[in-house]
């Protein structure tokens, strides 16, 4: 079966204000005058995204939130729903961040409840996955990511567009990233379990991102390994000269 076509997408996490859509009305003439050969998309702060909707809008340039609550109203001070999302113009949602779940302290199950809540809103779900350096070590990074697809993707993904993102959690930020053997490793290790999960028409499409100091020097050659379907990038997506040359990597 044929897998989507590639997805980069840049995570802006806590950073960016009004001052920074500069850069993105750059990244959108750059596009404009040589389109990009795969899907590209910003997920900026939720404070951002109407605002930089404004600058995308009619452009290839989709956006996405960081994050949204499983329920879809109610009293949860300081959350936001994925409706909301989709109302300040996201089509897309990561979650299961790394930074979450180590952070906040979110489960597999409740990162499965939050896919539920952004397919219930109309969004895209990008759903990270990712060992520590010390599960690294002890030679269970395959184990814990096909633990964590079980356990974070539920069976109604099934038919439904949505990207996958291996983010080893050592390697982001930190200017260190695997080996491209370990990469291909633990994708062919995540493709796996998702067909387990969702069967083959669910499993075998969606795109399996790679996330962890990507950068314009690493892109091209991480891009090409087998069953990496695009990119989840952080410090490097806040410039449009780096983002651009990440893009163009494809």
């Amino acid at each position: 079966m044929k897998q989507s076509v590639k997805l980069v997408a840049g995570n802006w996490k806590m950073n960016g204000l009004g001052t920074s859509l500069g850069e993105v009305e750059v990244m959108v003439k750059a596009l404009q005058e040589q389109a990009a050969a795969c899907r590209v998309a910003l997920c900026p702060p939720a404070t951002l995204i109407e605002r930089m909707w404004r600058v995308v809008e009619g452009s290839a340039v989709e956006l996405g939130g960081q994050d949204c609550h499983a329920e879809g109203s109610g009293a949860f001070t300081g959350s936001v729903a994925g409706a909301m999302l989709a109302d300040a113009g996201a089509t897309l949602v990561i979650l299961g961040h790394s930074e979450r779940r180590a952070g906040f302290g979110e489960t597999d199950a409740d990162v499965a409840a939050k896919v539920e809540a952004a397919l219930a809103a109309g969004l895209e779900p990008i759903i990270c996955i990712g060992e520590t350096l010390a599960e690294r070590e002890a030679g269970l990074a395959v184990e814990v990511v096909s633990r964590q697809v079980a356990g974070s993707l539920p069976e109604s993904l099934t038919g439904k567009t949505f990207a996958v993102a291996y983010e080893p959690v050592w390697a982001i930020g930190t200017g260190l990233t695997p080996t491209l053997e370990q990469i291909e490793e633990v994708h062919a290790a995540v493709r796996a379990a998702m067909v387990a999960k969702l069967g083959e028409d669910g499993g075998r499409v969606a795109p399996v991102l790679y996330g962890g100091s990507v950068k314009p020097s690493n892109a091209a050659e991480i891009l090409a390994v087998a069953e990496v379907g695009g990119a989840l990038v952080g410090g490097a997506s806040l410039k449009a000269e780096d983002f651009l040359g990440i893009i163009r990597a494809v």
